[in-house]
């Protein structure tokens, strides 16, 4: 039962999959059969955009390939791209057009779409049937770093207040707000009280919760199931919500935690307009998103505990670099500690 949210994505996401191979070049198949057991569907849909958008640009941009059509495009020819037209590939991702579209990639963006070219490029040369391997050659492009965007200690109170009393909303917005209001601060508690994605959350089902233990399960990326446990702060948030559920007339099979208003299992979309809804009136300057808001989490946890173990282990990051990368007071809190270990001169001086 609990699964039922991520199989339904999965189907929807093999649907698009299938659509998106039936205007690549067959070959494409094969490496994503290749690839199936060791990849999640949202991975393997993300490529098949990429490859798209790669096998275009190499029918309209690359003179070897002039007058080919996409699907045509074989094995032999793919042996023909060279790691200059991959590098060409990445200049013409700053602005292109696409699809009756103008459109321009970060470089974040970039360094995602050259991976996906790289796995293509190296499951057939692994596999004997490319001569060699061009986009291995090819640099990753540089990452910058960007400022990390949270909620301060402050907002974090100011925005559950807003949520709670209303303050702030237009007046269409406030005829809504009796109706949301628990729904909507159960959700922001949640998203700051425990730090899940925003997938995980919508994810959830009534069932998934025991308040016994303060936790409830959530699938991770990969599809592992664990627990993750709730302060008594998040509990009666959802509790207050959940009795208020029980009074909305629901289909005997919907078993969503989080509804819509239509009573449906509430979308990615609605609960990014929620948070920004909320945010936007005490933080105007700052886009503030539901993954910010795990940023938040994952800094005050930092905070109170000084271990970065602890946090990776708790936002699911595999790696533990990028829980360095993402939450930027754990470096500045490093930097502000580090400030005080170096005396210059002896206090009796």
């Amino acid at each position: 039962m609990a699964l039922i949210y991520y199989q339904e994505r999965d189907r929807s996401n093999i649907k698009k999959i299938n659509e998106l191979l039936g205007e690549l070049p067959y070959f494409c198949r094969e490496f994503f059969i290749g690839i199936e057991n060791n990849t999640s569907t949202l991975t393997r849909k993300s490529y098949a955009y990429d490859f798209k958008i790669f096998f275009h640009f190499l029918t309209s941009e690359v003179p070897y390939f002039f007058g080919k059509k996409i699907r045509d495009l074989t094995l032999k020819d793919l042996d023909k791209v060279t790691s200059s037209d991959i590098e060409f590939y990445l200049s013409y991702l700053s602005y292109y057009k696409f699809n009756n579209a103008t459109l321009s990639n970060s470089e974040h963006a970039k360094a995602r779409k050259l991976s996906s070219i790289k796995s293509l490029f190296k499951y057939f040369y692994n596999k004997d049937k490319l001569s060699k391997n061009v986009a291995a050659k090819v640099a990753m492009p540089k990452i910058h770093d960007k400022e990390i965007i949270r909620l301060e200690t402050n907002e974090i109170s100011k925005i559950l207040n807003c949520v709670e009393n209303g303050y702030g909303l237009t007046p269409a917005q406030q005829k809504f707000h009796n109706a949301t209001k628990f729904r909507d601060l159960a959700i922001l508690t949640v998203f700051l009280g425990t730090g899940v994605r925003i997938s995980e959350l919508v994810g959830l089902n009534i069932q998934d919760i025991d308040f016994n233990v303060n936790g409830f399960v959530v699938t991770r990326k990969g599809g592992d199931r664990v627990v993750l446990y709730f302060s008594d702060e998040v509990a009666k948030s959802l509790r207050n919500y959940i009795r208020y559920r029980k009074n909305i007339k629901v289909d005997k099979n919907e078993n969503a935690l989080f509804l819509s208003l239509q009573n449906k299992r509430i979308s990615i979309r609605s609960v990014e307009n929620i948070v920004k809804k909320y945010a936007r009136l005490i933080t105007p300057l700052k886009k503030i998103t539901p993954h910010k808001l795990r940023s938040t989490y994952g800094t005050e946890l930092y905070r109170e505990t000084n271990d970065i173990y602890i946090v990776a282990d708790v936002l699911g990051h595999k790696d533990v670099n990028t829980t360095r990368k993402h939450y930027a007071a754990i470096s500045d809190d490093i930097r502000r500690n580090a400030a005080n270990k170096v005396k210059l001169r002896d206090d009796e001086d």
